[in-house]
């Protein structure tokens, strides 16, 4: 009962889910965010995606929930490497930065987007983690995930329970890193959920902010990465974000917008131009808050 109250108070931010105790005594800290005061009219709102190519679109009020545009939000889909948004998540919650990983040794057998991590090599959790978002490196979540469960498939069988425990009740993973499988699938509206964990916590949002990074490993050895995200090279509103991209998924982007002093978050999924499209966002951002 608890748990379905909070989700109405949010604006749908959070998903309906039991709550403990603890949590209970944490209501009462909680303050809700008044919904963001719009120039433009309902129909305006529901017609900013026209022109999108992607067949996903969720814009939200990043503080109060307050969704602003959906289209096909409750899809089930491949979402690529947002998949990477748990894994940060679980490491996040269970790791210090500090800790000092491994590379295994079949390290080379990961396919996809990679940082060219060495069997046997040894980096820190902050430094992988880097990887893992700035880079979006297939090798990193490898190495993360074998790190934490002791071997990938365990580390997955937590993903889906912390999905579970997040009520994330359309989201299945089956890697850590979201390369196309059958049995892998989220949403725009839950990858919009998953974020909002994921950016109460400054070790992850951090990272999503960089546009580009050097990470080390324990000997010294440094290599420096871009963001994946190219919106975040350039002077403008996008301040945080993730990609992903694959066969099945297609091109698909997780940003973070500022304008004035709200911050938004835009899931496109299954985009045939995901920058093409998001400036369209910004541009109808704008006008709308104007």
């Amino acid at each position: 009962m608890l748990g379905a109250v909070l989700s109405v108070l949010l604006f749908g931010m959070l998903p309906a889910q039991s709550f403990s105790a603890v949590d209970q005594l944490a209501l009462h800290s909680i303050t809700v965010a008044a919904p963001l005061p719009l120039s433009g009219s309902a129909s305006e709102l529901l017609s900013l995606p026209q022109g999108i190519s992607a067949s996903g679109v969720l814009i939200e009020d990043l503080e109060s929930g307050q969704r602003l545009v959906a289209r096909n939000a409750e899809n089930k889909r491949s979402i690529g490497s947002l998949t990477k948004l748990m894994t940060a998540l679980l490491i996040t919650e269970n790791h210090s930065m500090d800790e000092v990983v491994t590379v295994p040794k079949d390290i080379s057998k990961v396919e996809g987007s990679v940082a060219h991590l060495r069997p046997g090599d040894r980096y820190t959790v902050g430094n992988l983690l880097t990887a893992l978002l700035v880079d979006s490196a297939n090798d990193a979540a490898a190495t993360l995930a074998q790190y934490d469960g002791g071997s990938v498939d365990i580390f997955v069988a937590k993903m889906n329970e912390r999905a579970e425990e997040l009520g994330l009740r359309d989201t299945l993973f089956a890697t850590p890193d979201g390369m196309d499988r059958l049995n892998q699938w989220s949403t725009a509206q839950d990858v919009a959920w998953l974020a909002q964990f994921d950016l109460r916590h400054p070790e992850i949002r951090s990272r999503m902010s960089m546009p580009r990074a050097t990470i080390q490993d324990i000997a010294g050895h440094q290599q420096t990465m871009q963001n994946t995200h190219e919106l975040l090279h350039d002077p403008g509103p996008v301040i945080a974000g993730k990609t992903g991209t694959t066969g099945e998924a297609g091109q698909c982007l997780l940003s973070i917008v500022q304008e004035g002093r709200r911050e938004y978050i835009v899931v496109l999924l299954g985009s045939n131009s995901r920058y093409v499209d998001m400036r369209m966002v910004l541009r109808g951002l704008a006008a709308l808050i104007a």
